[in-house]
């Protein structure tokens, strides 16, 4: 299979574990689902190591390893905070915003100027954000843009596309210096090792198990996020892969409406749509 099916499967599973999450905040704290989300993930990935095997490991791998674990950790709670407190359709679409973060810390690190299509998928992704909320303007022409400033969730999933725009990053260099299986099958269970303290001292074990038919799921689908993830990235560019994986948020507005109630979905899809164009002109061309 190669790269796109890949970053494809990797877009679906996302979109389904997303949704579960979602399901799954109702009855159960942030730190509780963040947990459940590695953890059961790791459950799966786990036993794969037997047949994976440990790969040689150098210096480079455990640095970076240890860079990305507390920004990965931040970001799942931050990510599992918004989609909590806010639709779907108004969080998700916001994790275009990555690769304008790029833009912008290659400018400030290194001085690098966006080219014409660099500018352009700007823009388009400053449009689509508008489209999500088009229906406040009403209110006023800027209105749009106000209510993304009122929503909690919206600004929470902006500092995760930040965080990301890192992350992204470090995970193909620990790849690198591993392999994508030995990587995939290790990264959750030591997230979810770092995770544990935090989440038992604050609600204690017996939530963790409560629900273990919904949480397998949610595990089962992060697992397959994870593998297709660190596959597909292990034969492209991060971005190439990174646009395609992004379809999930076109998935994950389509399950705010049918699963959520979430209204106004022509114009999230549409304005989820051309924030995802946006961001496939910065980062292919």
């Amino acid at each position: 299979m190669n790269w796109f099916y890949l970053s494809l499967l990797s877009a679906l599973a996302h979109a389904n574990s997303d949704a579960l999450c979602k399901k799954a905040l109702r009855e159960s704290g942030v730190l509780t689902v963040a947990l459940v989300y590695q953890g059961y993930c790791a459950v799966f990935l786990s036993p794969l190591l037997a047949f994976v095997g440990v790969p040689e490991l150098d210096s480079t791998f455990f640095f970076t390893t240890l860079l990305l674990v507390p920004l990965e950790v931040t970001a799942l709670i931050l990510y599992q905070r918004a989609i909590k407190i806010s639709p779907l359709s108004l969080t998700l679409p916001f994790l275009s915003l990555t690769p304008v973060f790029l833009l912008l810390t290659s400018f400030l690190m290194l001085g690098e100027r966006p080219d014409k299509s660099g500018m352009v998928g700007v823009v388009l992704v400053a449009t689509g954000a508008y489209l999500l909320n088009v229906h406040a303007t009403r209110e006023g022409l800027l209105a749009p843009f106000r209510v993304i400033l009122r929503e909690e969730g919206s600004l929470l999933m902006i500092i995760v596309a930040l965080i990301y725009s890192i992350t992204s990053n470090l995970g193909k260099v620990a790849i690198q210096h591993s392999s994508p299986l030995f990587f995939a099958t290790t990264y959750p269970a030591t997230l979810a090792i770092v995770l544990f303290p935090i989440a038992v001292s604050n609600s204690g074990l017996s939530p963790l198990t409560s629900r273990p038919a919904l949480f397998g799921l949610i595990g089962l689908f992060n697992a397959l996020n994870t593998l297709a993830h660190c596959h597909a990235i292990s034969l492209v560019e991060v971005p190439y892969m990174i646009s395609v994986k992004r379809t999930s948020l076109l998935i994950g507005v389509f399950y705010g409406w049918a699963f959520f109630g979430e209204t106004h979905l022509r114009e999230r899809l549409l304005g989820s749509a051309v924030m995802l164009l946006g961001m496939t002109l910065i980062v292919v061309f």
